[in-house]
């Protein structure tokens, strides 16, 4: 009989879900990372389950009625504790969709208090006095201003989190992260007193994380980047074990699709180019004409596999990226550039690659279910937030945008090597 897992988890995107992961696995944690809600119970021992949805830029009640689902069938599985991920630049517009999926969440598990907090330190996201800092900059200063779908020109998460909610939001200042864990635990009483239904917490280490990881071990819904879920295993009596990071034997082909247009993104195509690495950029307009372009993009790649990686992208910078929605409007811009990389990236696995790297997490998206992807198993880390996973006999690892070094993509295939 399988065991019951201790903590489940809802990611809103799936290169979020494997940040998650990545994290937990970091902490000693078994994971499996499934792509959707499954259909059946699970069939592997582990200690947590990350459902990953594609849920972030969807109708809010659509992502709150997914996100239930998905709470319904950890539950079944024995979770004790749920922990809803977002990203850690809190992508999200005044309709949603983080407050209206805590709310629902919140409404399902009958509980009246939970934290919000999307501080990642690792990978330079920090939270103070209820602002978000992206490295030096505020949130807003980081280039998130020019997101595509969420765009994010606000960084004090209060004010963010407070027009997407009914319910009433706090802050658990550094003052009382710094006194402790029995702090922050009483913080959370007071607050819960004054009416306060959710909670934004700083923090600006990882020594803060895991302060707040052990205040939180009793609540029973936690929201949250994947920083925080570096304090919580250690609630279950679970210490970090690089055993469960282990993964098969790499094989087959490399190669890398990327629809990401952010900032950290751009700066590692350029740096593959700069290397002089095979690489084909797709024209969203071109798009148009439908499969010809994907069929173009496959031939060129399929007599340099042999030499790889090979590098397929519609990464663009920001003016650029202006005039193609302005032609073709945001939503179907970057629907067009998804399912275009999904046929690319099946069509690489048929010539034979065995070794993906997919980056922006629309596009991964997109590209994991075209893969018929159904569970991840949660490998080793690359960068802060992104792990190598295998499924379906290759090994695959979906970036974030803002995630990874300038080399990510050289540095991945070396260290999966």
């Amino acid at each position: 009989m399988i065991k019951k897992i201790l903590l489940g988890c809802i990611a809103d995107d799936f290169t979020g879900a494997t940040d998650l992961a990545n994290n937990l696995v970091r902490a000693g944690m078994r994971v499996v990372q499934t792509i959707g809600v499954p259909e059946t119970a699970l069939a592997a021992e582990v200690d947590a389950v990350v459902v990953s949805l594609k849920s972030r830029t969807i109708d809010p009640v659509q992502a709150a009625a997914q996100s239930v689902q998905a709470l319904q069938w950890l539950q079944q599985q024995g979770a004790s504790q749920i922990y809803f991920k977002y990203c850690s630049t809190f992508d999200s517009t005044a309709q949603g969709n983080i407050g209206p999926v805590t709310d629902a969440l919140m409404t399902a598990l009958g509980v009246d208090f939970t934290i919000a907090t999307p501080a990642f330190p690792d990978a330079g996201r920090t939270v103070f006095k209820g602002y978000l800092f992206v490295g030096d900059v505020l949130l807003n200063e980081s280039g998130m201003q020019d997101h595509p779908l969420t765009p994010m020109t606000d960084p004090n998460l209060v004010r963010v989190l407070q027009a997407q909610t009914r319910r009433k939001v706090g802050l658990i200042d550094y003052k009382v992260i710094a006194q402790g864990t029995a702090a922050i635990r009483a913080r959370i009483e007071t607050l819960r007193k004054d009416g306060v239904g959710i909670a934004i917490v700083d923090a600006v280490s990882n020594a803060d994380l895991m302060q707040l990881g052990a205040a939180l071990k009793d609540l029973t819904l936690v929201t949250a980047g994947s920083g925080v879920a570096i304090g919580l295993p250690a609630n279950f009596g679970i210490a970090a074990n690089p055993q469960a990071a282990t993964l098969p034997k790499p094989k087959g082909f490399k190669a890398i699709v990327s629809g990401s247009c952010s900032r950290a993104t751009n700066s590692q195509v350029a740096d593959f180019l700069q290397k002089g690495l095979p690489a084909y950029a797709l024209d969203p307009l071109q798009l148009l004409e439908g499969d010809l372009v994907v069929k173009q993009a496959l031939a060129w790649a399929a007599p340099r596999l042999a030499t790889g990686p090979v590098l397929i992208y519609s990464t663009a910078a920001p003016d650029a990226l202006k005039r193609i929605q302005e032609q073709l409007g945001v939503q179907c811009a970057g629907e067009m550039v998804e399912q275009a990389l999904a046929r690319v990236a099946q069509g690489l696995v048929e010539l034979g690659v065995g070794q993906l790297i997919v980056a922006g997490g629309e596009t991964s998206g997109a590209v994991v279910q075209a893969l018929g992807m159904h569970q991840l198993q949660i490998g080793a880390q690359i960068d802060p937030g992104v792990p190598w996973c295998a499924g379906r006999g290759m090994h695959i690892t979906l970036k974030s945008g803002n995630f990874g070094t300038t080399d990510f993509f050289t540095k991945a295939f070396d260290l999966l090597a």
